[in-house]
């Protein structure tokens, strides 16, 4: 996609120029970084993109900028370029989330489809945020009792046991319960979960379980 934000980050100065050229001529912005930590000292202040991340460099290998970025929470798209003999740390990569990768020496056509692919990855973070935001929109006027029962919800506890855990009656969880879909706006379960799990309801518990 033209205009689309690349990070290419190789230590190879002529990989930066032929790759960076093939790129520009294709529409795209192009910021080259030499090294994996120079780009993970940019990476804070830089814009949503694609990332284009070399396997083999001095210092952080292409591996470890990947779980450094994992470690900060940065969602863009990973590209991993590869020698012939690195597909195995290619493989790793993508078991840590990078969306594909490419074997040096590569064709333009092969370089824009990953970024096709990447791109994808990108639009598809890009709604989910958006779907989160304005699900957490929707719950934010929840009261903390109403919130505690839309957790029980989410755990798939009946009536009965969210009760029993928050010290109250059944009927009274109904009650909190209708509120609930009121001022969120839905008129079956179905529906109030959708929200739920899109703002994340629940994901604290489930981590501290893993």
């Amino acid at each position: 996609m033209p205009d689309l934000k690349i990070y290419l980050v190789d230590d190879d100065d002529s990989v930066r120029r032929s790759v960076g050229f093939m790129l520009k001529t294709s529409g795209y912005q192009v910021e080259a970084f030499s090294s994996g930590d120079e780009f993970l000292t940019a990476a804070p202040k830089l814009e949503p993109g694609c990332i284009l991340l070399d396997v083999r460099m001095p210092g952080k290998d292409g591996l470890e900028v990947q779980a450094e970025l994992n470690e900060r929470g940065v969602t863009s798209p990973v590209t991993i370029m590869t020698g012939h003999g690195d597909v195995g740390m290619a493989v790793t990569a993508m078991k840590a989330g990078a969306c594909d990768f490419i074997e040096k020496p590569f064709e333009k056509q092969t370089l824009i489809q990953a970024l096709e692919h990447a791109e994808e990855r990108l639009s598809d973070d890009d709604r989910r945020h958006q779907r989160r935001r304005d699900a957490l929109v929707l719950l934010n006027g929840l009261t903390p009792r109403e919130y505690e029962v839309l957790e029980g919800l989410v755990k798939g506890y009946p009536n009965k046991t969210i009760g029993y855990d928050l010290g109250i009656s059944p009927r009274t969880v109904e009650i909190h319960r209708a509120h609930v879909m009121q001022k969120v706006g839905v008129h079956n379960l179905s529906d109030l979960l959708r929200i739920a799990f899109a703002a994340g309801v629940g994901e604290k518990d489930a981590a501290e379980r893993a």
